[in-house]
């Protein structure tokens, strides 16, 4: 594939190489791999499910823990609110409250979101703010009939000259409703964290953000910082960082030539979440919880929600614990043959790492060299919910090119729909994946591993997008909990669906995590 010097020149100024961009141009042709999975992680083979008193045990040790560690919590916000309001964009564009009735309109569509919406509209925590923005326009909102009511009500959140909702980031959209008081996402990440967070130092919370967004989060940091500190007694340090140009990937036609902008530029594109691993690795923190910026709840249920986060961080510290102090034994010379095969015993028990079945013949020098490598890895431990038919990933046993299984958690694109039996078995999985994790990403000396070295690289995908109308591909980076975590010590923990909350669309907002009553 042959660059223009205006090509190079974009290419350069976009911090890409030609090499690296030629790259990604093969992937496309090559196809990425997709997962062979073995079989679903389930409770008992895979999964840990902790019993009440251990559940217990658990949050006692972190309590007693969290003061002499340093903690993050890291949260992907850049995503717009757009999605959101798919449907109540349709209904804008398609319309017209003169012509036909409303009740007409979703009969003959066949529509169930919206007249959910419409009769739940006052339970909205953005009500008020969208009647008062409908009667800055002059109209008399109870004068009108149902269909104007709907049609001027969605028209006054959507439209570019109004409320503009849609152009939101979602971590700044209205949430959550208290009295008086209007909640977002990000308000609710920290007072969550309020409830696992160290008092010796002040809360920090690590958005990664749109940098277009960058003023408006730090303006509504600036707004509710010191009521949130009054009520939670805690003071927060936040901090943002951008995906990074350098992570873009070019997009192609379906016929595998550069796509081209209207203006004759190559067009890159966002590559997927996998892209924030460079964010995750300027990440310096003993303890890093990750959530998504719209998994969040109202006050009532953030204890319990809270509670889960304690018990996974407490298995991690455990696990870290025991990893640290095997690799000091094995660096020790006079480590045994005994302990050996106790540690490696460690490794397939607790870390789920797949011990080489030529592991008994090797030298006693190359078993140590062996365990330290299998050990010395950054850790997560990763909540799972009950499968309740989400869309989304869930946490496979997969098996790697040498025949070695681990646990993975895999999305439904990197699963050979085609194979028969790949189907079945993503189709029978038990559990799905929430995106709530706990990390350590430093070594037993203390320092940060580079967590570029434990990523899959053809763990990626290439989906279908348009652009301008056209069909294009597009290549995503391996996932950030998906292939870019892909050699890291894993472990899954059962965790109840209530910590599971994420708000997809906008009716999402009126499930009773979202409520107060």
């Amino acid at each position: 594939m042959k660059f223009s010097d205006n090509d190079i020149k974009q290419i350069k100024n976009h911090n890409l190489s030609v090499a690296k961009v030629q790259k990604q141009i093969q992937q496309f042709k090559d196809g990425v791999n997709f997962s062979d999975i073995y079989e679903a992680a389930t409770i008992d083979n895979g999964i840990l499910n902790p019993t009440y008193e251990q559940v217990d045990e658990l949050i006692k040790f972190f309590d007693s823990k969290k003061d002499q560690i340093s903690i993050v919590k890291f949260v992907p916000a850049s995503g717009a609110a757009t999605r959101m309001f798919k449907f109540l964009f349709d209904f804008l564009k398609e319309y017209n409250p003169v012509l036909q009735s409303l009740n007409a309109y979703i009969n003959r569509n066949s529509l169930k979101d919206l007249p959910l919406f419409l009769i739940a509209i006052e339970k909205f925590p953005f009500y008020e703010r969208v009647l008062e923005q409908i009667h800055n326009n002059g109209i008399d909102y109870k004068s009108l009939n149902p269909n104007q009511k709907a049609y001027e009500f969605v028209k006054a959140m959507l439209e570019e000259d109004q409320l503009n909702f849609g152009s939101f980031p979602k971590g700044l959209f209205p949430f959550h409703k208290y009295n008086n008081d209007i909640s977002t996402a990000f308000e609710e990440h920290l007072f969550e964290m309020a409830f696992y967070g160290s008092k010796k130092e002040p809360l920090k919370l690590h958005f990664t953000i749109s940098e277009v967004h960058k003023d408006k989060f730090t303006e509504e940091f600036k707004r509710i910082e010191e009521r949130v500190e009054k009520i939670t007694g805690f003071a927060y340090d936040i901090s943002f960082s951008y995906q990074h140009q350098s992570t873009d990937t070019i997009a192609l036609t379906t016929k595998n030539e550069p796509f081209r902008n209207e203006d004759g530029s190559l067009y890159f594109r966002p590559s997927g979440h996998g892209a924030l691993l460079k964010n995750l690795n300027d990440i310096n923190a003993d303890l890093i919880f990750i959530s998504n910026i719209d998994n969040v709840v109202v006050k009532h249920y953030k204890a319990e929600v809270a509670k889960y986060k304690k018990v996974l961080a407490a298995i991690l510290l455990q696990i870290k614990a025991q990893v640290f102090q095997y690799i000091k034994l094995l660096k020790n010379e006079d480590v045994s043959e005994i302990e050996l095969n106790e540690i490696a015993a460690f490794i397939s028990n607790k870390l789920n790492y797949s011990i080489s079945e030529e592991f008994e013949k090797y030298s006693h020098k190359y078993k140590v060299e062996y365990l330290i490598e299998a050990l010395n890895r950054p850790v997560r431990v990763c909540g799972m919910v009950k499968n309740e038919g989400e869309p989304g990933g869930g946490p496979f046993w997969v098996k790697d090119e040498s025949g070695r299984l681990s646990l993975q958690i895999v999305e439904s694109a990197q699963v050979n729909k085609k194979d028969k039996e790949q189907k079945r078995i993503m189709a029978n999985a038990t559990h799905f994946n929430p995106v709530d994790i706990v990390c350590s990403t430093k070594d037993f000396e203390g320092n940060t591993f580079d967590l570029q070295q434990f990523v899959n690289e053809k763990a990626g995908f290439i989906t279908m997008k348009t652009k301008v109308g056209k069909d294009i591909k597009a290549l995503e980076l391996p996932g950030l909990w998906n292939g870019s975590m892909a050699y890291w010590n894993t472990i899954f923990v059962e965790v109840p669906i209530l910590t599971f909350n994420p708000v997809k669309t906008v009716n999402d907002l009126l499930k009773p995590s979202h409520q107060l009553s």
